[in-house]
């Protein structure tokens, strides 16, 4: 967002109730920690229309409360506006890659590099699996691969 002088990131998966909340809770106390979350506008949200104003999953919620995170986002879709006002968009798979790429085409002055999570895993996961139908061990998964690649995003972006 330039007009506020702010780096952006916008993450996102189908839903914005598992992955992308984890992925928003983490890169946040990864910046508050750093001294920097006053720098960032950072929120999540959906390529679906599904959970529109639902909270994130119980499971990812038990995930991030782990590792010292709450958060109070509320699912919502993707914008228009999101590709014109954010830097970043980060997504988790490559169906949410095609998406947002199809709807970006729609959308003139289109600003946001819109590009997979996983492309900034130095353990080169590219992919972050939905945990939906999975068990607890799945969010984890979720969450450390988001650590790994926030990190790196946010090392690549000070």
């Amino acid at each position: 967002m330039a007009a506020t002088g702010k780096k952006s990131v916008l993450f996102v998966c189908l839903g914005n109730i598992c992955r992308s909340p984890i992925a928003e809770g983490v890169f946040r106390k990864m910046a508050t920690d750093g001294g920097v979350v006053d720098k960032w506008v950072i929120d999540s949200g959906a390529t679906s229309d599904w959970n529109i104003g639902s909270s994130p999953d119980a499971r990812g919620l038990a995930c991030l409360r782990k590792h010292g995170i709450e958060t109070s986002h509320r699912a919502q879709q993707v914008t228009n506006d999101d590709f014109m006002s954010f830097e970043y968009i980060l997504c988790m798979d490559e169906s949410n890659l095609s998406e947002l790429n199809r709807r970006a085409k729609l959308v003139k002055n289109i600003s946001a590099k819109i590009e997979l999570l996983g492309s900034y895993d130095p353990d080169k996961q590219r992919i972050i699996e939905d945990p939906y139908n999975g068990n607890a061990k799945d969010f984890e998964t979720v969450y450390e691969q988001c650590t790994r690649c926030c990190k790196a995003f946010l090392e690549n972006n000070s």
